[in-house]
């Protein structure tokens, strides 16, 4: 069954440009992009034996200064699947509280140990880590499929349904067709832009600026927020390496670059004063990744045959590190409702999803 689109609620999707394709594949569900949202989308079907194709535009799926935090109620849908205790074998830290400190007093802004879970804690994991972890239990199945190196540029459309995709990638074009079509594809979402979905931005007026420390092992295994001097400070904890994020305001960045690195340590030991013995470290504008804080969200999450999920549906970075989760929880919900249908060969109610 397809689900019927307005003409004056949606443009259409940008489709069916003419390439010589190398060869055709054919799936139940065709996900594009390896990241939390589709990498668990993707195991999660084939579990229940549907086939299902994952392509990941990269050559793997290591990229720094991810969303590393996988919080209680993601613990507990591993838990559900029987992977939690696997998951925990991989190296890893848990965060129990979250404090911030200020100039004049520390409070602890959360507390996990109230929570009744096995899981009492953000469990900091690389990112890669997990992906790897995700994607090693899906080639268990022999109904899964992973393409690397798949650069999607095209939707074929027939009919007025999305039939799959058409990507570069080993020597030429390739097209895969399915009866579902999802984009999974992270904040730059190559689907959501040809699909012409439509976006409603809630962006806050700043940026954060990326960066590794030297861990030493007197300090907290904590990881900890500060505030002060008119800047947000947060560290977070890598085992042999914090983590830091730093607060700018939006468009901020060109003014700081201009200023100097000298300029940018000053700041920080300003408000971390701890850190002055290893600040030094920081020594080229390289080791700093500038991330541009967006928040919005799509007004609706799919076309007939095409859906959207993760950040490619609604962007949040970074919130509170919670993108990671709602990406992993889009994935069970929709893996929940798409199942039935696509067991039976037939093309999903995705208005069920939203």
């Amino acid at each position: 069954m397809s689900v019927n689109i307005p003409s004056n609620s949606v443009q259409e999707p940008t489709v069916n440009l003419a390439h010589d394709i190398l060869d055709v594949k054919t799936t139940s569900c065709c996900i594009v992009g390896g990241g939390p949202a589709g990498a668990v989308l993707a195991l999660l079907l084939a579990r229940q034996g549907i086939p299902v194709m994952l392509l990941e535009t990269h050559k793997d799926f290591d990229r720094d200064f991810r969303g590393d935090t996988i919080h209680p109620s993601v613990m507990q849908i591993m838990e559900e699947l029987n992977l939690s205790d696997r998951l925990l074998q991989l190296p890893h830290n848990k965060m129990r509280q979250i404090k911030i400190q200020s100039p004049n007093a520390t409070v602890t802004l959360a507390d996990f140990s109230h929570l009744k879970t096995r899981y009492p804690y953000i469990t900091m994991l690389p990112q890669v880590k997990f992906l790897e972890f995700i994607i090693s239990e899906a080639q268990k199945y022999p109904n899964f499929h992973l393409v690397m190196g798949a650069n999607v540029q095209e939707l074929i459309e027939e009919n007025g349904v999305i039939q799959g995709v058409r990507y570069r990638g080993q020597g030429g074009w390739h097209e895969v067709r399915a009866l579902l079509t999802v984009g999974a594809d992270g904040r730059h979402s190559r689907l959501r832009q040809i699909g012409n979905f439509e976006s409603i931005n809630t962006s806050p007026p700043m940026d954060v600026l990326w960066f590794r420390l030297p861990k030493k092992p007197e300090d907290s295994e904590d990881g900890v927020g500060r505030i002060g001097r008119g800047h947000i400070l947060a560290m977070l904890n890598r085992s042999d390496s914090w983590q830091i994020g730093f607060v700018i305001p939006k468009s901020g960045y060109q003014e700081l670059r201009a200023a100097g690195l000298p300029a940018l340590r000053k700041s920080i030991v300003d408000i971390a004063p701890e850190l002055s013995d290893r600040i030094e470290n920081l020594h080229d504008w390289s080791q700093v990744a500038f991330l541009s804080v967006e928040s919005s969200r799509v007004k609706r999450w799919h076309h007939p045959g095409l859906l959207l999920i993760g950040d490619a549906a609604h962007i949040m970075s970074p919130v509170g590190g919670v993108g990671i989760n709602y990406a992993i929880q889009d994935a069970v919900v929709a893996a929940n409702v798409l199942t039935k249908p696509l067991k039976a060969g037939e093309h999903p109610t995705l208005a069920k999803i939203y």
